[in-house]
């Protein structure tokens, strides 16, 4: 009988499991969060983009796809204080958060998409956010596509909802279909940037794409 050379697949997924939780723990925003009493690390890559773009005023609507555990939501709330409206979305349950008008569903499906417009109403949107992201699978095959996907339903949804003038900003992994969408982007905003906050970690795929100044109509 062979013996298959290398460590077992078991002990790598079990060592990078370990490294895993030893940077997590070690890591200076999720200490940070702990101290603050903030729901994610996450928070702080939306503050660092919020406060180099000043893309908050006070009163404004603000809508959060993908808001759980409510780390964006909680860190727009603190930043407008009771001022304007605030509405999350996410396929994961959230628990309450003062001010925040949450829907537990699924942005894929038409049913819930038209729950969510309803409870915005007529209301014009100031900033759309998108958090989103699929459950990873660790296939660039699969995960892209998904991503791109959900992509496309959050700028449909900022085209209908956004007032013009306002701003757009979602997550995204580069790869295929990357570089298409920032060009439907510019098509749409007058200023549109890429950044990688300093809280993303550094081997992490994920960018921000920000869209400032919609235009009332697509080029």
């Amino acid at each position: 009988m062979t013996t298959p050379s290398g460590p077992h697949p078991m002990a790598t997924r079990s060592k990078s499991s370990q490294r895993w939780l030893k940077e997590h723990f070690s890591d200076p925003f999720v200490k940070k969060a702990q101290a603050e009493g903030m729901r994610s690390r996450a928070a702080y890559k939306l503050e660092e983009l919020l406060e180099r773009d000043r893309l908050l005023k006070p009163h404004m609507v603000v809508v959060d796809l993908g808001a759980a555990p409510g780390g964006w939501s909680q860190q727009i709330r603190r930043q407008i204080g009771d001022t304007g409206r605030v509405l999350a979305l996410d396929i994961l349950e959230m628990p309450p958060l003062a001010g925040v008008e949450f829907l537990h569903g699924d942005f894929r499906e038409q049913a819930v998409l038209s729950q969510f417009e309803a409870m915005l109403g007529d209301q014009p949107v100031d900033l759309v956010l998108s958090d989103m992201a699929p459950n990873k699978s660790g296939m660039d095959a699969v995960d892209q596509p998904r991503m791109m996907h959900l992509a496309e339903l959050a700028m449909d949804f900022a085209d209908q909802h956004l007032k013009p003038g306002g701003a757009f900003l979602i997550k995204l992994f580069q790869g295929v279909g990357f570089d298409d969408y920032v060009r439907e982007m510019r098509r749409r905003y007058d200023r549109v940037v890429i950044r990688k906050p300093e809280a993303s970690r550094k081997r992490s795929p994920e960018v921000y794409a920000l869209g400032q100044g919609k235009r009332a109509q697509i080029k």
